[in-house]
């Protein structure tokens, strides 16, 4: 087998493989003599079946499988003996088109090779990691935000207003006759709330406690039950009680209707929740200032073939979300702009630069740690999560997605190890000042 170069420009690969013959034919004898033990053969015992017979019935189909076998395992040898790494799947093609059995098997070999990263020094990063303090203020507002959504109700003499909350039985009919689901006794509404079919809830503003009312509407068009949809309706109503929003009471009976066991305990668990949040605004923060200087200490050639592929997801990406209406991918062709260009430079850099660092750092993902991202992923879909775990572990490329953003925050962290970060206490408004600054890279 010859290995032959015939381009090396920048990080542009190009090779010519040759196989001889012979060398395929032994091949091809070799495995026959593996197999020839276990094969049976009308008109000979098993393992006597000759070998010209066998290779006459399985040499071409064992022939293919050698020249495959033959062509990866030169580019395996080839890799390990260059230290290359293609920066994307390389082209293999054959280059003698009238090939016949009996002839040399010549392919051309090209790619791209992955650049040699410089060593970087982070002793001259220096950054400036903003730091909040939840404020009594910030927690007084979650606490009164948490009561609204506590909201009690008190019996109330007189009319029924937008907000109060109506206790009534019910029972709907259409054509005069009552349908399945249409019935309810002692059913909660808050009217204004939205929760009934249009038109339901503005009828029932002015009732008052024992009062009968027929209440006429039309279900929707477009209403998930279909032998409904469209339909006139009459629901005859009994209303039991009319309450009015009661004043929320911050207190220790509010705090366990949120599992806390006293409001002591909820303002902790509030201020933890809160600095959390600050945190990871401030790590946004913290991780562009970070890529920023890293993106202008090292200089490298990077694989065009990278570049032109993550302009177009950029392009792509900008385009969806400047039509959203456009879900699947039929629509224009997409050009990447330089801007966009110019965005793929930086991103393909930066990953190439991190990634480097992480190899020779022997950074991993664990086990552990792609576990719990897969939980958090799946608390996205209640009553799936079953489901999503068994896709994540069945597709690699959902298993790769979920272990970049991972592998790329264990690199960031190991470079901020290494430079000089500075604490800067700010107010939850100068951080979110900052955050708005932030564009995506």
């Amino acid at each position: 087998m010859q290995v032959t170069e015939t381009l090396n420009e920048g990080l542009q690969r190009g090779y010519t493989i040759t196989v001889p013959a012979g060398d395929l034919d032994a091949k091809v004898n070799q495995k026959l003599v593996e197999a020839q033990p276990e094969i049976e053969m009308k008109g000979f015992r098993k393992g006597k079946v000759p070998m010209a017979l066998l290779k006459k019935q399985y040499g071409q189909r064992l022939l293919g499988e050698v020249m495959q076998e033959a062509i990866d395992g030169a580019m395996s040898e080839h890799f390990e003996k260059s230290g290359d790494r293609p920066a994307m799947q390389p082209k293999v093609e054959m280059t003698n088109e009238s090939w016949k059995e009996g002839d040399d098997v010549e392919v051309a070999l090209s790619y791209e090779a992955l650049p040699e990263v410089p060593e970087v020094d982070f002793s001259g990063v220096k950054i400036e990691r903003l730091v909040v303090e939840p404020a009594e203020a910030d927690v007084n507002d979650a606490l009164e935000s948490l009561a609204k959504n506590a909201q009690t109700f008190e019996a109330k003499d007189g009319a029924a207003e937008n907000g109060d909350q109506v206790v009534f039985d019910f029972l709907g009919k259409v054509d005069g006759e009552a349908f399945e689901g249409g019935a309810a006794e002692d059913y909660p509404l808050v009217l204004g709330s939205g929760s009934f079919i249009p038109g339901f809830e503005e009828q029932l503003v002015g009732v008052s406690a024992g009062e009968e009312k027929n209440v006429e509407v039309s279900f929707p068009e477009e209403y998930q039950a279909e032998h409904l949809a469209g339909k006139a309706a009459v629901f005859e109503c009994k209303v039991k009680e009319v309450k009015a929003p009661a004043e929320a009471k911050i207190d220790d009976e509010m705090a366990k209707q949120f599992g806390a066991e006293d409001l002591a305990a909820l303002k902790t668990q509030i201020t933890d929740r809160l600095s959390g949040e600050y945190q990871g605004a401030a790590r946004q923060v913290v991780k562009r200032q970070l890529l920023d200087q890293l993106d202008g200490l090292v200089t490298f050639d990077l694989p065009p073939s990278l570049v032109e592929a993550e302009a177009q997801q950029i392009a792509h990406q900008l385009w969806h979300e400047e039509n959203p209406d456009v879900k699947g991918h039929d629509h224009p062709e997409i050009t990447p702009t330089e801007e966009h260009k110019t965005l793929a430079q930086r991103r393909v850099r930066l990953g190439l630069l991190l990634a480097e660092l992480g190899q020779k750092e022997n950074v991993e993902v664990t086990d552990a740690e792609m576990t719990q991202a897969i939980m958090n992923q799946a608390r996205q879909y209640p009553g799936q999560e079953r489901e999503f775990f068994q896709f994540i572990q069945q597709n690699q490329q959902a298993q790769q997605q979920l272990r970049a953003p991972l592998f790329e925050d264990k690199v960031i962290d190991l470079i901020l190890d290494r430079a000089e970060v500075t604490d800067k206490t700010v107010t939850k408004e100068e951080l979110q000042a900052e955050v708005e600054k932030l564009e995506d890279i």
